[in-house]
């Protein structure tokens, strides 16, 4: 009741879930900017503790109050106006978010994985209590992205989300691209800067950016998405010659995530959502080739707005808290004049449509025998799989040692958009073909 008796002077009090990178720069800049966050919220916000799993840890060098710091997260939230959680994984993160949701506490998170998992729990909870759940950081860490998407462009129709949402595999790609690195190396060399963890599978498989996939394709298409909704393939597979092969297209390779709406006849409204992240060749011409080392971007495009480029830094700790403070100068509002911000928009209810429905384009190397009809009998397998070929290059390869007097060449094929199932099976039906040695490289092409 003294919130309401004395809004001017009663501070709104803050909880903070987890004191890694992103949860002491918070902290920090909470303290800093105390009197800025004051004038644009209403009323100061006070940090009343800091939930962390080991009390006697060394945190000196954080430069936070000792005495904020308590092992107790679930008495720590209902006391709190606004919990800003940044301790990740599933849980107990859900189980916290859910305390506070009932004690009348509004959410900022940066949990892209808890969100693509039980999102439609965690915003269902918000609006029973009557409070906000903001997570402008779980997706492109400083970029503002997932506000322009659900608020901004609210009245536009968006058709495709295209972006680079995974700073690690950027780096690792970027390097493969620009100095000759391999994978191994490559990986090496983002652990070294502090690009990638000590086990990187999240990243390099794809995990990450697909968590962030599922929440793009919600809010952009006002359908539910989850994590195991997206396809997903990671980075190990790219080899140097997927890269030297990207070049001489003049194109490089990149890990997307592709969330389109697509017209399919088979649903019954006629129209699906596509939602994948996988590595592909784009060209050196789009927006997103010239994205560097460890940043993001995402290419929006909209029927009224037409193309929109959001680009940033997408990790670390000072970037990431930028996006949290936003949120919670946000949710604080709220709380200060009454009401609560947009909640999960559903409306549309799209289907989500497998992989084999999408429509792309393959980039496909072959090894075959250098002798006549070869080149006849693969556009043959390209024909009874109704897949169009857009370009053909063929080269003479050296004699395989093992069998010095058969001839060798290469074929690279790039086809038009076709059905992935299609293509796949294109590929599968060249792999038995007698005069093709071997598939040598398989990589999809999006961007024109």
């Amino acid at each position: 009741m003294s919130n309401q008796a004395s809004p001017d002077v009663q501070p709104l009090r803050v909880a903070l879930l987890g004191c890694g990178v992103v949860g002491t720069a918070v902290a920090r800049l909470l303290t800093e900017h105390a009197d800025d966050m004051a004038a644009r919220v209403g009323r100061p916000l006070q940090v009343v503790g800091i939930a962390v799993r080991r009390a006697g840890k060394d945190r000196s060098e954080t430069g936070v109050d000792p005495s904020l710091f308590t092992t107790d997260a679930e008495e720590l939230v209902t006391r709190a106006d606004v919990v800003v959680e940044v301790i990740g994984g599933i849980e107990p993160a859900r189980s916290l978010i859910l305390r506070a949701f009932e004690h009348g506490a509004s959410v900022v998170t940066a949990n892209k994985a808890l969100l693509a998992e039980d999102g439609p729990l965690l915003y269902q909870a918000a609006q029973e209590h009557d409070v906000d759940l903001y997570y402008e950081a779980a997706v492109a860490g400083a970029i503002p992205l997932l506000r322009p998407l659900r608020e901004s462009l609210a009245g536009d129709d968006v058709r495709r989300v295209l972006g680079i949402v995974n700073g690690t595999t950027n780096y690792v790609l970027d390097k493969m691209d620009t100095t000759g690195a391999g994978f191994a190396e490559a990986v090496e060399q983002a652990q070294e800067l502090g690009y990638a963890e000590a086990d990187p599978t999240a990243d390099v498989e794809g995990f990450d950016a697909a968590a962030k996939a599922a929440i793009l394709a919600s809010l952009a298409f006002h359908s539910r998405v989850s994590g195991k909704d997206v396809y997903r393939e990671g980075i190990t597979e790219v080899t140097a010659a997927d890269v030297h092969a990207a070049r001489e297209m003049d194109c490089v390779v990149k890990l997307l995530a592709i969330c389109e709406v697509t017209d399919d006849p088979a649903e019954p409204g006629g129209r699906g959502i596509s939602v994948r992240v996988h590595p592909a060749m784009i060209p050196r011409t789009h927006p997103l080739a010239g994205v560097r080392e460890a940043f993001n971007a995402v290419f929006v495009e909209a029927a009224s707005a037409g193309e929109l480029m959001f680009y940033g830094r997408g990790a670390g700790g000072d970037p990431t808290a930028s996006a949290v403070l936003g949120d919670v100068v946000a949710v604080a509002r709220h709380k200060v004049v009454g009401g609560r911000g947009p909640g999960e928009s559903t409306y549309a209810d799209l289907p989500i449509l497998p992989m084999g429905r999408a429509q792309t384009r393959y980039h496909i190397s072959l090894d075959v025998a250098d002798r006549p009809g070869v080149l006849a009998q693969v556009a043959t397998a390209f024909a009874q799989h109704e897949v169009s070929i857009e370009t053909v290059r063929q080269q003479l390869l050296s004699p395989d040692p093992a069998t010095p007097e058969d001839g060798r060449a290469s074929l690279v094929i790039v086809t038009h958009s076709a059905p992935d199932a299609a293509l796949s099976a294109t590929v599968d039906a060249l792999a038995g073909l007698p005069t093709v040695r071997a598939v040598t490289s398989v990589m999809r092409v999006e961007g024109e």
